[in-house]
């Protein structure tokens, strides 16, 4: 079996011949209501590979659906225009980084419509393209934009360029909302909600369907994905780790499971260290080795929050705050959730509390480790050194 680990290109691994987790009908759901949608979910957990397959789908290339749910349930396949705008993998750390990177994919997207630009400004390069776009092709655009954030948490300790970067996001993505009578649908995704409110403060009809029941499994992988596509791999695991597959089940489930995106919702495995402990026969922390991400590391070096709790007890927090982020350096946990290093345990429906803790043996181990490879934080006081 071919694990498609680092590939976030849904073309490349369909006719790679690698596994693919059907998560097309989801997709269905979402671009049937139309609309725009926001998805938080921590890193590598699929969000790249799913706007990918969204930009397959709206391409109206039929063919990489073969045998997955869209085939059956689209009926009037055809082509719309996509712009897919993907900020992350680079570090923004100056005013010119996020610039650009916005005239790189607006410069792009004006060649293949034949745009000779008339404004300097990358939103109102924006506005034309999506005119343009409409215009020439007679179809409403799909706007696809991945890690809609990173130039912003990448900044944490920097408010003057956080500011910059917020300012020139609320501009560009602000254009969606004037130009909405030619957009069929928008959907953007990052790890956190930071600055969520002010940047999209134009675009008021974004519906966050982060912690929706019906979407808490368009991305990772659910115990009935596991026993439907990996019993394969299953029986080869646990022959490599000398256990029987009910064991290797339970240390899978140990390891990789735990993953709540709203309360009584099944749990989801992290992709990125499930298929790479599948190709090395080996259980690892992959996700950790991976790097701890730069913002969270700024972030715990700048709070005060008592941080070694997390090692002791499961964290209360109000459900008005889990959703987004603000007093981010007073109380980390909203964050620390976004990215993956907490998870929903349990939910108090009478007073709006939820229950947060580690979501498995992975996380749990990394995020010790995390504390004990820096300097000491200053939430952490004398408990660890």
């Amino acid at each position: 079996m071919l694990y498609p680990i680092g590939i976030q290109n849904f073309e490349k691994l369909r006719e790679g011949g690698f596994v693919y987790i059907d998560k097309t009908d989801k997709i269905y759901s979402l671009v049937s209501n139309g609309g725009y949608y926001f998805l938080s979910r921590p890193r590598r957990f699929g969000k790249s590979l799913l706007v990918s397959t969204m930009e397959a789908y709206f391409q109206g290339k039929r063919e990489l659906f073969k045998g997955l749910a869209m085939e059956s349930l689209e009926k009037e396949w055809g082509y719309y225009p996509v712009l897919h705008l993907d900020l992350s993998g680079k570090a923004y750390c100056s005013q010119e980084d996020l610039d650009i990177t916005l005239d790189q994919h607006v410069s792009k997207w004006e060649a293949e419509y034949g745009i000779q630009p008339k404004y300097s400004k990358a939103d109102a390069r924006f506005k034309d393209i999506i005119d343009t776009a409409y215009g020439t092709t007679g179809r409403q655009v799909a706007i696809l934009i991945d890690e809609y954030d990173k130039p912003i948490v990448d900044n944490l300790d920097n408010p003057e360029l956080q500011e910059y970067y917020r300012k020139t996001l609320q501009g560009f993505y602000g254009v969606m909302k004037a130009m909405d009578r030619c957009i069929r649908f928008g959907f953007l995704t990052g790890v956190t909600k930071i600055g969520k409110l002010s940047v999209f403060s134009g675009l008021n009809n974004l519906r966050d369907i982060s912690m929706l029941p019906q979407y808490a499994d368009i991305c990772g992988i659910s115990e009935a994905d596991l026993h439907r596509y990996f019993g394969e791999s299953i029986g080869e695991l646990a022959a490599a780790g000398g256990m029987n597959e009910e064991q290797c089940y339970a240390r899978l489930a140990e390891m990789y499971d735990g993953y709540h995106f709203c309360e009584d919702s099944d749990g989801m495995y992290n992709p990125f260290s499930l298929l790479n402990t599948f190709a090395s026969d080996k259980f690892r922390e992959y996700w950790f080795e991976t790097g701890t991400p730069t913002f969270l590391v700024k972030l715990l070096k700048q709070t005060e929050y008592d941080i070694t709790r997390l090692a002791e007890n499961d964290v209360e927090i109000d459900s008005d705050m889990i959703s987004g982020v603000n007093d981010y350096i007073n109380d980390p946990i909203p964050v620390l959730y976004q990215s993956g290093y907490l998870t929903i345990k349990g939910f108090d429906r009478m007073f709006g509390i939820y229950s947060l803790g580690f979501p498995n043996m992975e996380v749990k181990k990394a995020f010790m480790k995390m504390l004990l490879s820096q300097p000491p934080y200053r939430g952490m006081g004398n408990k660890i050194t």
